[in-house]
């Protein structure tokens, strides 16, 4: 798994439909475009602040 050092999967599992529309942005700007979608991002305090505005929305998989 060294290839996977610097990286961080998120899985957008909760719909975004009644919520405000910064915390839509959030989510667009992660790269989800459907529920329930595993993306891999890189580890930096940037994506880790998007994970954190929105965490009722995307989870962290391992």
């Amino acid at each position: 798994m060294a290839e996977n050092v610097g990286k961080i999967k998120i899985q957008y599992f909760r719909s975004k439909i009644a919520t405000p529309v910064k915390h839509k942005l959030v989510v667009k700007g992660l790269g989800f475009t459907r529920l329930n979608q595993i993306v891999e991002r890189e580890d930096t305090p940037s994506i880790r602040g998007m994970v954190n505005t929105v965490p009722h929305l995307v989870r962290i998989v391992e």
